[in-house]
């Protein structure tokens, strides 16, 4: 039971600080921030089982784990309003061809990285531009303005 109850408050910690990096961050990795990510697991994993190396031990952690995720999903599934909470809400960057300085601000995002993602898409100039939006997944969605 000590290892469930490690793996629930693991997986909270976890989830809470992924939200709390944004989703931009993590739609965009390097091989850096993978090289976090697995000695973060390495060091989850040891807080989670302690000393305890049994199959036992690590499928009753992998478990809680999973039925925690698909517990998360499910809700976010069924209650619509825990929607925004547990999954987010896309964020408005750009409207009209000019930027909205406060949801870049409270994303960590340029106006350079906008125009570069922009470019990508084949969109020459923020003025061509009517909606860029983050979407709860990292991407970056452009609704160019009718010609």
């Amino acid at each position: 039971m000590d290892i469930v109850i490690r793996a629930a408050v693991v997986f909270l910690f976890i989830y809470v600080l992924t939200r709390m990096l944004g989703r931009r961050e993590l739609g965009s990795m390097e091989p850096f921030d993978i090289i976090l990510l697995v000695l973060i697991g390495d060091l989850v994993q040891n807080g989670v089982t302690q000393s305890d190396y049994s199959v036992t031990g690590a499928l009753l952690a992998v478990t809680t784990i999973a039925l925690l995720t698909v517990l998360v999903s499910w809700s976010s599934f069924r209650f619509k309003r825990l929607r925004p909470i547990l999954a987010g809400e896309p964020i408005v960057l750009v409207e009209d061809g000019e930027p909205i300085e406060a949801n870049l601000k409270r994303q960590r995002l340029t106006v350079e990285e906008i125009e570069s993602e922009a470019r990508i898409e084949q969109i020459s100039s923020l003025k061509d531009v009517r909606w860029a939006i983050l979407e709860t997944n990292g991407q970056i969605s452009f609704v160019e303005k009718a010609q």
